[in-house]
């Protein structure tokens, strides 16, 4: 008797202990993605070419990804964009034949003018089938679209130099990003802040949204250097009334946001980062060198190590590639608790959505 009243009230327990945890928020959570996700591949013709001239850079450009719908459809839950400014339309134009390119708006391409193959030019393009995705989907963890505001200049090297950013190129970017997402599609650093001094002490004090009300929504990451973010920023104590979250250092009023693309070098400050509730980005791959050695070691690391965001140009093995190097979440998960923030696990926070 005494074992059957032990038991019943180990039973009764349970559910209290299971309440003891506080619900998920949406740095809990640890998802794959993919680099330049828009990329396709270069033609053969320019790809020889390349690899005549430039074996090295020839390898680092020889991955293609396909559509953004069928990524986000196996488990993609981070994508990244590159954004070129051109308000009038026609500035990456040159040796093209595709109208779009002419329209007035930002381009998504890679490097324009060498690099050009992108499954959607337009960057309203990109957005609208990243949103009739989710709200196909619509009890999706939320996606982070990570952008590269583009502004090399490749006509030294047979491209297209492209047009640098401003204040009000910025400005131009948030606005085309709301024109197809809507407040409630966005988690904004707005919205991370709320009514804390900084967007770094929201931070630090947990405050990012929790996950079930952030279900079908989307936030933004520029990752780029310093000197860029703080156009981006402008005179703003965080990043008040911006779409992006921004790169930075983890002492600047703007912090929540780190790309830290060494899993392995980087460990030790990654999983210090999340632990104390920054959003991170790192990478399983780079350059195809992981893919063409079958290198698993810093895909292992990156998959362990506790960043939110872990990026590959390898959802899907390349069939030319002895090996079979891919990415993929452990059991085959979507998403699945931080194993840093919610070391016991949780299973697939989207199983069953």
């Amino acid at each position: 008797m005494r074992l059957v009243l032990g038991t019943a009230a180990l039973l009764l327990a349970a559910p209290a202990a299971a309440q003891e945890q506080p619900p998920l928020r949406i740095n809990d959570v640890a998802v794959i993605g993919t680099h330049n996700s828009y990329k396709l591949a270069m033609p053969a013709e320019t790809m020889a070419k390349l690899r005549a001239a430039n074996p090295q850079m020839a390898d680092a450009l020889d991955y293609a990804h396909r559509p953004l719908a069928e990524q986000l459809d196996a488990g993609a839950r981070q994508l990244e964009i590159d954004v070129n400014f051109d308000p009038q339309g026609g500035h990456y134009a040159k040796g093209s034949s595709d109208p779009k390119l002419r329209q007035p708006g930002f381009k998504v391409l890679h490097i324009p003018g060498i690099d050009n193959g992108s499954s959607c030019v337009l960057l309203v393009d990109c957005l609208r089938a990243i949103r009739a995705w989710s709200d196909a989907h619509p009890r999706h963890v939320p996606i982070l679209l990570m952008f590269n505001a583009k502004d090399e200049q490749n006509a030294a090297r047979g491209g297209i130099d492209a047009l640098t950013y401003d204040e009000a190129a910025y400005d131009a970017l948030d606005a085309e990003i709301r024109s197809v997402l809507g407040p409630d599609k966005l988690i904004t650093p707005d919205d991370v802040q709320g009514k804390y001094p900084t967007l770094r002490d929201a931070v630090l004090a947990g405050n990012w949204p929790l996950l079930e009300a952030s279900r079908g929504k989307f936030l933004f990451a520029m990752d780029e250097p310093p000197a860029k973010v703080a156009v981006y920023r402008g005179a703003r104590k965080s990043l008040e009334g911006r779409v992006f979250f921004i790169n930075t250092d983890e002492a600047s009023p703007a912090a929540a946001y780190l790309t830290l693309n060494e899993p392995i070098k980087d460990a030790e400050r990654i999983r210090r980062d999340v632990a104390a509730g920054f959003l991170v980005r790192t990478r399983a791959d780079a350059n195809t060198r992981e893919a063409r050695a079958n290198d698993a070691r810093p895909r292992d690391a990156a998959l362990s190590g506790g960043a939110q965001f872990v990026s590959t140009d390898y959802l899907w093995a390349d069939p030319r590639l002895p090996g079979g190097y891919r990415v993929r979440m452990p059991g085959g998960m979507v998403a699945r608790c931080n194993p840093v923030r919610r070391p016991a696990g949780c299973g697939d926070l989207e199983a069953g959505k």
